[in-house]
């Protein structure tokens, strides 16, 4: 795990690259790489590097060079295949220097050229320069894992970096708000596509490559999604056979390293069934850890220790009290670059410091989800959308009406009334409202009454669903369920991967997600979709996979999804936080949002309403304006009416 930055500037233009930028650029990513640094600087290129060392920890210095000195690399993350690899460069004349998986990446692209990339097996984000050709090549690998973002600026420069700070430290451009972006976020806590927050800067897309050549750039796409369901069908046996198999392989190649590794384990099935695996292959105890709450509905510590018991691990736990959480929130809205769609990502930044004094690698769940069917929402939309069929075909429309409208007419006061009105009693069956208005933080129809009038006309695209409607169109994705994780794999989970990528390398410690090495994804969606969800079961395949492994405990337990217990302290002893951060004259002024409907739906919280998503949102964003905008690096609790400790 590393950081990489760096600036091209076209052949035609007589201005070098700044040194000193790069430098500061480089500088930002300390906390990516602090065992090592370097550069790579000519007239109009330069590539920045800051190292993590993982494998080969002697060797592997970067920015790389081939045997030449014609092309040279900047590469952050793992290739898992690079072994494999090597015996066919070698053969072709490539003379390795090092045992990095760098060089690897470096060869290969001197024979295949960008395209390449698709022999590769990992996670990973790199910048290559091929001085003979005056080309340079951005590539990101097929999920998102590891992070690029980038500039192109009017006069053909180029400027990259693995987080979005750096760019700002190069002074490529200052920060302004992406208005355009603004309604997606508000409505499903990510931007899409190549959007981001900040105007001007966009992300390379997972699963593409862009290349370079004096001011034009390129995009293509080189894999994707593909949900088509292979014939013959195999028996349900066969195919828990072949999930079981691939995901101990897959396990077993993350395992790669010449440092410690351990593993995130919060007593789910997923990070449980790593644990499991992951014990299997690794001689003594393997290490573990865990983060909780004091609270007792956000504390899943039993049920890790569970595993840590079966598995006789080297377990580690540590419980964040209310004050470490805040007092540590503006840094960490610094650290993901934009605002925390998620209170969980605080506790993951606390069990990442933790590890981080015991290994430099740990491996996580994340994605299992997103692949297997793992969230109760879509149980709920693909039954909210048969029986709302149904229920269109036999009731007749004034029936259908009356009942609507008894809903909604007692769907604002908490209960079964609030549940009913995100059924298919009360909604159209169609994907837009059943699933993306009943999943949104705030929802499509709630943006008028939720910006300002200044806001809405600055917001182009009034539609927040668009991108992710047209994610649900894979290849194969005939049905609903697979169009429900098509949408999330291509969106929604690249938000979460930002916040595993940005909290553990805040504490300078690498994370690695086996369910989504691109071998599973791929075997994954091909398969039918009962062995996803089947009635009431998540997760079905895994299920099984582990039925002779896991305790009956973890495997049947109900999905807690990490909560965090935020919406209460915003109506105790934090309150003052929300209203320095949500309801101040000097967030009214910024103007973006109307503040009598901020005011009403902050009292609506205090009086017991959950409101905690929206009002977590909007302190974020205020955070983030003030960190970025502002240039303001106070604590919370230091700013003026926050009161005492």
């Amino acid at each position: 795990m590393c950081g990489i930055c760096g600036i091209t500037i076209p052949f035609h233009e007589s201005r070098e690259v700044s040194e000193a930028a790069l430098r500061r650029m480089r500088e930002t990513l300390t906390h990516r790489g602090p065992d090592d640094a370097g550069f790579y600087m000519a007239r109009n290129v330069g590539l920045g590097h800051r190292r993590l060392s993982i494998v080969d920890v002697g060797g592997g210095h970067q920015p790389m060079p081939n045997e030449d000195g014609t092309v040279w690399i900047a590469f952050n993350g793992e290739i898992y295949n690079h072994r494999e690899l090597r015996p066919a460069l070698e053969q072709k004349g490539h003379r390795y220097k090092t045992a990095s998986d760098t060089e690897t990446i470096l060869h290969l692209y001197e024979e295949e050229g960008a395209l390449g990339v698709a022999k590769l097996r990992g996670m990973f984000a790199y910048a290559i320069w091929d001085s003979v050709k005056g080309k340079l090549l951005l590539a990101r690998d097929r999920l998102g894992i590891k992070p690029l973002y980038y500039i192109l600026k009017e006069d053909g420069s180029l400027y990259f970096a693995s987080e979005i700070k750096a760019l700002l430290e190069g002074e490529a451009v200052s920060p302004e708000l992406n208005f355009s972006a603004l309604g997606e976020f508000a409505a499903n806590r990510y931007t899409s596509g190549d959007q981001t927050l900040f105007k001007g800067i966009q992300r390379l897309p997972p699963g593409h490559v862009l290349e370079w050549e004096d001011g034009k750039a390129t995009l293509t796409s080189y894999w994707g999604l593909d949900f088509n369901k292979p014939a013959p069908l195999l028996t349900e046996r066969q195919y828990v056979s072949g999930f079981l198999d691939l995901f101990r392989e897959c396990v077993r190649t993350h395992l790669m390293a010449d440092v410690p590794l351990g593993v995130f384990l919060s007593g789910g099935i997923d990070s449980s069934a790593i644990a499991a695996v992951m014990s299997q292959f690794v001689k003594g105890p393997i290490k573990t850890f865990s983060v909780a709450f004091a609270e007792r509905e956000a504390n899943e510590l039993e049920y890790a220790k569970v595993v840590a018991e079966a598995f006789h691990t080297d377990h580690h736990e540590i419980v964040v009290s209310p004050q470490q959480f805040f007092d540590a929130l503006p840094t960490l809205v610094y650290q993901e670059d934009e605002p925390i769609a998620h209170p969980s990502s605080i506790p993951l930044f606390f069990l990442s410091r933790l590890a981080a004094q015991h290994v430099k690698v740990v491996l996580t769940g994340e994605g299992s989800d997103e692949l297997l069917a793992g969230y109760n929402k879509y149980r709920v939309t693909v039954y909210n959308m048969m029986l709302g069929k149904q229920y269109d075909r036999f009731v007749p429309a004034p029936i259908r009406g009356l009942i609507e409208r008894t809903i909604q007419d007692r769907g604002a006061a908490p209960g079964i009334w609030r549940a009913l009105s995100r059924t298919f009693l009360a909604l159209p069956p169609d994907l837009r409202r059943l699933y993306f208005d009943n999943f949104a933080v705030y929802p499509a129809a709630m943006h008028t009454d939720l910006f300002s009038d200044t806001t809405r006309e600055q917001i182009q695209d009034s539609d927040p669903y668009r991108i992710a409607m047209r994610y649900s169109k894979q290849p194969g994705a005939d049905t609903l369920l697979d169009q429900l994780l098509a949408v999330d794999l291509k969106s929604y989970l690249h938000e979460l991967l930002m916040k595993q990528d940005q909290m553990s390398m805040a504490a300078s410690i690498e994370s690695r997600v086996p369910f989504l090495d691109h071998k599973l994804v791929e075997f994954a969606t091909r398969l039918p979709i009962d062995m996803k969800l089947r009635g009431a079961t998540t997760k079905y395949v895994l299920r099984k996979a582990m039925a002779d492994v896991l305790p009956e405990r973890i495997l049947n337990r109900k999905k807690m999804g990490f909560p965090v217990p935020v919406g209460n302290w915003f109506r105790g002893e934090f309150r003052s936080i929300v209203d320095e951060y949500v309801l101040s004259e000097r967030v009214r002024a910024r103007g973006l949002f109307n503040h009598e409907f901020v005011r009403t739906l902050v009292s609506r919280h205090n009086a017991g309403e959950n409101h905690t998503e929206r009002i977590w949102m909007l302190l974020n964003i205020e955070i983030w304006f003030r960190r970025f905008f502002d240039g303001e690096q106070a604590p919370l609790m230091d700013m003026p009416g926050k009161g005492g400790r």
